[in-house]
């Protein structure tokens, strides 16, 4: 019999048994191999994500500190100048209208030794009568604290309302013909959906302790009590609009039944009724008015985190909220 003859030997695994413990052991440690691997891939993953969120909160800290501080070497350094500050968009408890914004930058303006004159360029629809009222205050004790420190208003797109309310505090307001002004008036929106939950079944349980706790709920009928009660809260806040508008602007005003009406007109009809004094813009004031053409900026602008976190919409779900019950707060737009 040949040597090459095949051992077909079903009980014979001297060749088999080698090879099978061979394959098992390659496989086993080719798992280990890989999961060694991935294990120093996810480190190196976390590290690097640690490492860049350190450097951007880093970058962030540095930036924020750099819009903080910006500008004031070159404010002391500069000589006799024109200061601004812009109210821009919605007067609320946020942003360049807010009282909180204003009355830094204003009082910033005012005591700075090379100001010759504030401007207070406004682009805002109106909003809210207690902001608008905290930034009157503090502009008539400027004035008085400065009296020869001139404030003017120059009104870009729109100065309606609240944002009228503030301009109405100034020596004078300068406007574009075709600019929006006026709207001197007090508002209280809202919605009632008493007839909708009515048509859908729907029951309203509200308890209260005390009979006008649920004051102007929108889900609750309005009362005439409550509705007269609002009223005279409107008047009351209209009357303190009208008598900052008279004291502001005096003999220049010419009265007619409207001017009071809520109604507003353009910046070229404002003129011919005294709700304005002139035409320019923040350029010309400054040069022909002021006569300091050198402009600074004194306008409070936030830093980046919070630009960014207005981006994200940390507070989107409130406002959302808040937007319903929004009518219950008297407005100034």
């Amino acid at each position: 019999m040949s040597d090459n003859t095949t051992n077909d030997n079903p009980n014979d695994k001297r060749t088999a048994a080698p090879a099978t413990f061979s394959n098992w052991e390659r496989e086993t440690l080719e798992r280990l191999v890989f999961a060694t691997v991935r294990e120093q891939r996810a480190a190196r993953r976390w590290g690097i994500f640690f490492k860049l969120s350190f450097l951007l909160l880093a970058f962030f800290a540095i930036w924020a500190y750099s819009d903080f501080d910006f500008g004031s070497s070159d404010i002391d350094a500069m000589g006799r100048h024109t200061a601004l500050i812009e109210i821009d968009g919605t007067i609320d408890d946020e942003g360049s209208g807010a009282a909180d914004s204003v009355i830094p930058a204003l009082n910033k303006a005012f005591s700075d030794p090379g100001s010759a004159a504030v401007i207070l360029r406004i682009n805002s629809p109106g909003g809210s009568p207690v902001q608008a009222g905290i930034i009157v205050d503090e502009i008539q004790r400027l004035k008085k604290g400065y009296p020869n420190k001139p404030l003017y208003v120059v009104v870009d797109e729109i100065c309606a309302s609240g944002g009228y309310y503030i301009a109405a505090a100034a020596d004078k307001i300068y406007v574009n013909k075709a600019s929006i002004v006026g709207s001197v008036g007090v508002l209280m929106d809202g919605f009632g959906f008493t007839g909708l939950m009515d048509k859908l079944g729907i029951e309203r349980r509200l308890l209260t302790a005390g009979e006008n706790k649920g004051f102007l709920d929108p889900f609750s009928p309005q009362s005439e009590k409550q509705k007269q009660h609002a009223l005279e809260m409107l008047n009351e806040i209209h009357e303190q609009f009208i008598a900052v508008v008279r004291a502001g602007r005096g003999k220049r005003l010419k009265e007619t039944p409207e001017i009071f009406s809520g109604l507003y007109w353009t910046g070229a009809k404002a003129v011919e009724m005294g709700l304005a004094d002139g035409f320019g813009t923040v350029d010309t004031v400054a040069r022909d008015v002021v006569k300091a053409e050198d402009i600074i900026d004194y306008t409070a602008h936030e830093g980046l985190p919070e630009r960014v976190l207005k981006k994200f919409g940390a507070s989107v779900g409130a406002g959302a909220v808040q937007s319903i019950y929004r009518g219950a707060v008297p407005s100034l737009r």
